[in-house]
């Protein structure tokens, strides 16, 4: 695994939607669904707004690999679980870049799930 560079950290900064897709173990990749992904120093993490119940989400939990999709932006890319201890951090980024959006995935109801969703994006 590599680390993100600063362009690329620019991008996921600057863009709010990114399209994501899972690598299947033929090795193609499912449809891209759009999310939304935070920066917390040289990490990106993303969280599934529904929960864990959620397409994209358990598609990448079968190989924790896909690929990453928007503007000035194109790599694979490894998911990992996060550590709970970044939770508060993570949610201070979605609050940050997102504002009024954020709060199905910090405020809401569901907000326990979709923390519990949390990935670490790696680039490969």
């Amino acid at each position: 695994m590599t680390a993100w560079s600063p362009d690329q950290l620019d991008i996921i900064d600057r863009i709010d939607e990114i399209e994501i897709s899972s690598r299947r173990s033929d090795g193609t990749l499912t449809k891209p669904r759009i999310i939304w992904a935070v920066r917390d120093g040289g990490e990106v993490y993303i969280r599934s707004v529904n929960g864990p119940t959620a397409t994209w989400y358990r598609s990448t939990r079968r190989l924790h690999e896909g690929h990453l999709h928007t503007d000035g932006l194109d790599t694979d890319v490894t998911f990992v679980d996060a550590a709970s201890t970044a939770d508060d951090r993570i949610d201070a980024a979605y609050r940050t870049k997102y504002h009024r959006y954020a709060a199905p995935i910090i405020d809401s109801i569901n907000s326990t799930q979709a923390a519990g969703t949390t990935m670490r994006v790696v680039p490969r």
